[in-house]
This record gives C-alpha cells, sequence and structure tokens, in this order.
C-alpha cells in the first residue's frame, strides 16, 4: 500500500514537472534535458542508477532498471514522455507551466499528458527503496522525449539504437487507461488500453499548369487538390472491429444488458449513449484534412498545391487505408506519408491484463473495467519494434463532470489530488504483482 511520502510526492513531482517547460513545437523545436535531469535524481535518489541518452543535443531519455525477485520472469518496461504540446497562456484561467496546486487540483500542461504518470512512476519506486521491496520480474523505467512529434529523438532512438536496455521486456505499460468514465447513469466505466490504431499523416500534392488567375484554367492544382481533400473528408470508412473492439463492445452489452450481439455495430453504438465514446473512434479506419498550402497570390494560379491528412488506421487495416487513399486521391494528386507508425493489439486474456484489472477493481470496487483501443498513438509504437506489447495503464479515479479527453492537448489542463493518490496505490500495487 502507498504510504504518505507516496502520495505526498506524486503530487510534488507532478507540480515540478509541471514547471519544467517542456514544450515540444516540433521540428526538433524542444528541449528535455531539465526534466530528464530532474527524473534522474528521483530516481538516484531510490538507489538506481539511470542513464540519460542523446540523439540530439537536449533532447534527453532517462532509463533505469529496477531488479526482480525473480530472475526467470519476462521484465516489463513502465515509459512515460517527458515533452508536452503548447500551451497559449492567455487562453488559461492559470499559467500553464505553473503547477499550480489550488482546491485540490494540480494544474498546467502535462497534468494529464503524462507528467502525472511519470510522478506516479517516480513516487512508487522510490517507496520501494524505503521499503526494500522487489518486484516479483524486472521493471525497466523509461522517460523519453519527443513523444508528441515524430519520438525519433526518444523511444524511436531508444529502440533503435539501445535495444540492450530493454533486454527482457515482452510487456510495456504507459499512458493512457484505467481513468474513470462516468457514463451519466451512474455507471464508472475504468477502460484499459489493449491497441492502438496506426498512424498514417499524409502529404498530398497536386500539381497542374501555372498561370494567370483571369484565364480558364483545367489543370489547377488548388482545385485538384480541393476535389480530394473533400472526397477524402466525407467518405465513409466501412465498420471493421477488431478483436479488442469486439472484445469491448461485448462487455459494453453485457454491461448495459443489450441483445443482439455485434451483428449491427452501429445500432449497439447508440444504444450504448455515452460509453459508446470509449469505442466509436475505433470502429473504422479515419481520414481528416487538417492543413492546406497554395499559392503565393490572389491572381496567380499555381502549379502546386499542398495538403496534409491526419490518417489512422486499424490493426490490420493498412492495405485497405492505402487502396482508398490511392482510389480517393485520384489520378491528379499524389500523396505520401508524412508520417507512419504501425497499429497495435495486445491480448485481453493476459495474465497482465487481469493483474491491471484486479487493481483497479482493489480500489475501485464499483467501476466496471473494460478493454478499449485508443485512436491515436504512443510511445508503445516504437517500443513494439522490441517485441514489446503495450498496453495503456495510467490509472486516475475522476470526479464526474471531470472530462479526462478534453484535458489531453486542452486548455486548463488539470488533474485532481485525489486522483494522483488513486493512481499511486494501483499502480503499486499492479507493478508488486505483475
Amino acid at each position: 500500500m502507498a504510504d504518505q511520502q507516496a502520495l505526498d510526492e506524486v503530487v510534488r513531482f507532478t507540480s515540478e514537472l509541471i514547471r519544467i517547460d517542456t514544450t515540444n513545437r516540433g521540428g526538433g523545436d524542444c528541449r528535455e534535458r531539465p526534466a530528464a535531469e530532474y527524473a534522474a535524481e528521483q530516481l538516484a535518489g531510490a538507489g538506481l542508477e539511470p542513464v540519460l541518452l542523446e540523439r540530439t543535443e537536449g533532447r534527453t531519455n532517462v532509463v533505469a532498471r529496477v531488479e526482480g525477485s525473480d530472475p526467470s520472469a519476462d521484465a516489463l518496461l513502465l515509459h512515460g514522455h517527458l515533452d508536452v504540446v503548447p500551451a497559449q497562456a492567455d487562453d488559461w484561467s492559470v499559467p500553464p507551466f505553473s503547477g499550480e496546486i489550488r482546491d485540490g487540483v494540480v494544474w498546467g500542461r502535462g497534468a494529464v499528458d503524462m507528467k502525472n504518470m511519470d510522478a506516479m512512476i517516480l513516487a512508487v519506486v522510490r517507496q520501494w527503496a524505503r521499503e526494500g521491496v522487489r518486484p516479483r520480474r524486472d521493471v525497466v523505467v523509461a522517460f523519453t522525449a519527443d513523444e508528441e512529434d515524430s519520438a525519433r529523438d526518444g523511444s524511436g532512438f531508444l529502440a533503435d539504437e539501445h535495444p540492450g536496455l530493454f533486454e527482457g521486456c515482452t510487456e510495456g505499460v504507459s499512458e493512457s487507461g484505467a481513468f474513470t468514465f462516468h457514463d451519466g447513469n451512474g455507471r464508472q466505466l475504468y477502460p484499459i488500453a489493449a491497441g492502438e490504431r496506426g498512424t498514417g499523416w499524409l502529404k498530398l500534392t497536386a500539381r497542374g499548369r501555372a498561370g494567370h488567375g483571369s484565364k480558364v484554367n483545367a489543370e489547377n492544382a488548388v482545385t485538384r487538390l480541393a476535389a480530394a481533400v473533400t472526397r477524402i473528408g466525407e467518405h465513409e470508412w466501412p465498420l471493421r472491429p477488431t478483436p479488442t473492439v469486439r472484445a469491448a463492445l461485448t462487455e459494453l452489452a453485457a454491461l448495459y444488458g443489450i441483445d443482439g450481439g455485434l451483428d449491427d455495430v452501429d445500432a449497439l453504438l447508440d444504444k450504448l449513449g455515452p460509453a459508446a465514446k470509449l469505442v466509436e473512434a475505433t470502429v473504422r479506419n479515419s481520414a481528416n484534412p487538417t492543413m492546406l498550402d497554395a499559392g503565393y497570390k490572389v491572381n496567380v494560379i499555381p502549379g502546386e498545391a499542398v495538403a496534409y491528412v491526419d490518417g489512422r488506421y486499424l490493426p490490420g487495416g493498412e492495405d485497405e487505408f492505402r487502396a482508398t487513399l490511392d482510389r480517393l486521391t485520384g489520378p491528379d494528386v499524389d500523396w505520401e506519408y508524412h508520417h507512419r507508425e504501425v497499429a497495435l493489439q495486445a491480448p485481453v486474456d493476459s495474465p497482465t491484463y487481469a493483474r491491471m484489472r484486479a487493481a483497479v477493481e482493489e480500489f475501485a470496487p464499483e467501476g466496471h473495467v473494460v478493454p478499449y483501443c485508443m485512436s491515436g498513438g504512443t510511445d508503445a509504437k516504437q517500443f513494439s519494434r522490441l517485441g514489446i506489447t503495450g498496453y495503456g495503464f495510467t490509472p486516475l479515479k475522476l470526479p464526474e463532470g471531470y472530462d479526462y479527453q478534453a484535458m489531453f492537448h486542452g486548455v486548463d489542463e488539470r488533474v485532481p489530488v485525489e486522483a494522483l493518490h488513486f493512481g499511486v496505490r494501483v499502480l503499486d500495487r499492479f507493478l508488486r504483482t505483475a
């Protein structure tokens, strides 16, 4: 059981990490080193030997290993990222990098994504050091850079250049799951992530004949691009429920007493009400146009126009995704991956999933644990190159009315102190038995 010092430390660590501005603006514009040094100091205080690693100066990662009591057991990777997305201070109720603690809530960028989990990890391993606790299996702790962009300086670099640090790791745990989802009808759901859609960020390029804006031009690159973007934005992707999503729908249908099985997934989603939010984004592939770039003067037709699309595909769905994009873009628009990462799927009948479920149920007996697939992606994608199966497990007990998903990259990001306390207790319980 987490002691009072661990409960105090998780709050302090969350606040102090938030105060270290690790804004990742993309394109290499970030410096995680101060936060990495902070995390390494806390790990060293727990008797561990953290290693600081950089692909690019200032883009620092931290890795340490906690030795388990059973040398024959597979190791577990426990990871969190140190960078955060930008925050526009004028939009916030409090300065976004203040780490202010007000009325039992910690405010600031990273409070949920994901310096809260970083703080939980530090608090747990430091308590183990005080008590002389050794987990059953080795636990490799990793704090990474660059998760909010390409991960090239973070988990990608670690997986490609330092695989030996993760020797023996077969499973990993990170963001984001085991949080309270209130369904509006008095039920509390705790979704644990057992999959991620793949990332397919696309660059579309239309080429045509440049010319004067006053002339008829049947080869207008902007027109060609706009037509392709419209087709992509309006496309209705077919249902493709994966095993993880099927497991989620099956458990939710049973919980809500809905008959009919999975024969009509859209109808089932309608019957689930608010709980459908946990799965509706992951029953199919998706592609959302997000950026446009064309032209330099209003009376000049450019010879080229560019757009970017945020595409996501389900496990096993990339071939269909590519074929569909070929058809939607048409003969006058080329497309390529601007950034690509694999889709992931983890078993929901594994001993590790069962132990995560048991840990949540011990401290939230009124809750209902269900599996789910993340619509986006995490560092688990890069670590999967090492054969590590990833789960999303950042336990938080949240009050009704708290919109957890809106906190990710949102204004006034914050986390209740009690949620952090719950997280430390559940994470400690899980890791001791994992």
